[in-house]
């Protein structure tokens, strides 16, 4: 519009206003959207973790790359002077001496075979072995936490972890693998028997009946790790039916006991196994679990393949997308460790040390990356 044509508009009360009421209108429209990119973003929670720890030179290491929370070696495989309140104060008191944090200290029910497990009756079913093993556990709750120690992690497994011939994966490193159909199924039954679902089920339920209510008391976060691998639910394994190793047993397991002291050691890369396409599936399970305040710690690790046939890659060469999983963690508003597990093997580094710094890294770029979204 001409200049003096416009002034003269202007001049004119009617004209000036529906003039400057269109430019108003989009001015007050705009504001909000504006606003809203000024807002601080969501804080991302989660934190680097790692575990099975507790050598002054190991920890010194981590302190000196940042890995700032941990969790223990076991302190012992019975109740002795080590789960005393004294014995684990020392502990964590050693633990802080390099400014780490001692976030969770491992049951002695691990995921080894049933015959090397610390306390085999309780996945036994056989009382009253199980119920003085239980006893034993449930001090180890009171000690935890008057100790200052918020968090145990256990397992409750039969068949222990299994695998098949390792295959070789990036640079001639070594991937921990899985195949079912080349599985050795010898001898054709573990010393458990056959164990169907549903006493299965029952054995679990037996145990999280007496121990959660402790952790509730005492407020000590329990957190389970899956079955890993997931069996086809019609055969199993060995004649044991893993039911923890699909996601719907998982989502059981959460409510049997309702109580924010009873959820998850949530391992990814054990979930992901569960899943025909982990690269598709993996997110709305963290957010299944995630939203519902179950997931207590995290195996942050990746996977290539899927349901009975995967090899466990490094971090950033398997089919999960591991910066869109970390953001979900960061829209769950989960706050816990974010840690490495079963890192490939490389030539050189008997270890894992390199492997494990490899990713300690990686996690720490991924956390700061989702820090900065909006």
């Amino acid at each position: 519009m001409h200049r003096r044509k416009f002034m003269r508009l202007a001049g004119n009360g009617i004209a000036g206003e529906a003039l400057v009421a269109p430019f108003a209108q989009v001015l007050n429209a705009t504001a909000p959207a504006k606003a809203s990119l000024s807002k601080t973003p969501k804080k991302a929670l989660m934190k680097v973790g790692t575990q099975n720890v507790s050598a002054d030179e190991t920890l010194r290491v981590l302190a000196a790359l940042g890995v700032n929370h941990v969790c223990s070696t076991l302190p012992s495989a019975r109740l002795d002077e080590r789960w005393s309140v004294d014995g684990l104060m020392r502990l964590r008191e050693r633990v802080e001496s390099f400014g780490l944090k001692l976030e969770i200290v491992p049951l002695p029910l691990s995921s080894n075979y049933i015959t090397k497990a610390e306390n085999p009756n309780i996945m036994l079913g056989k009382s009253p072995e199980r119920d003085r093993e239980i006893d034993d556990l449930c001090q180890m709750i009171r000690n935890t936490a008057r100790a200052g120690i918020p968090a145990l992690k256990y397992n409750l497994s039969i068949l222990g972890v299994v695998r098949t011939e390792s295959t070789l994966g990036r640079g001639g490193a070594s991937y921990s693998t899985f195949e079912y159909d080349k599985a050795r199924q010898e001898p054709a039954l573990t010393e458990a028997g056959p164990v169907e679902a549903d006493q299965y089920w029952e054995r679990i339920t037996y145990f999280l009946k007496r121990v959660v209510p402790v952790a509730e008391e005492y407020k000590v976060k329990l957190a389970c790790h899956p079955h890993d691998p997931g069996m086809p639910r019609d055969k199993g394994f060995r004649g044991v039916h893993t039911v923890l190793g699909n996601v719907d047993g998982l989502k059981r397991f959460v409510e049997i006991t309702p109580s924010k002291y009873h959820g998850l050691n949530f391992c990814q890369g054990t979930v992901s196994e569960m899943l025909r396409k982990p690269s598709e599936e993996i997110f709305d399970v963290i957010r299944y679990f995630g939203f519902r305040g179950k997931i207590f710690n995290v195996h942050f690790r990746n996977i290539r393949g899927g349901f009975l046939n995967f090899e466990e890659t490094f971090i950033d060469d398997g089919d999960v997308d591991m910066l869109r999983a970390m953001r979900v963690y960061k829209e769950v508003g989960y706050d816990g460790m974010m840690m490495p597990d079963h890192v490939p093997k490389i030539s050189g580094d008997p270890n894992g040390s390199q492997a494990f710094a490899y990713t300690f890294g990686y996690i720490k770029a991924l956390i700061a990356a989702v820090d900065s979204e909006t």
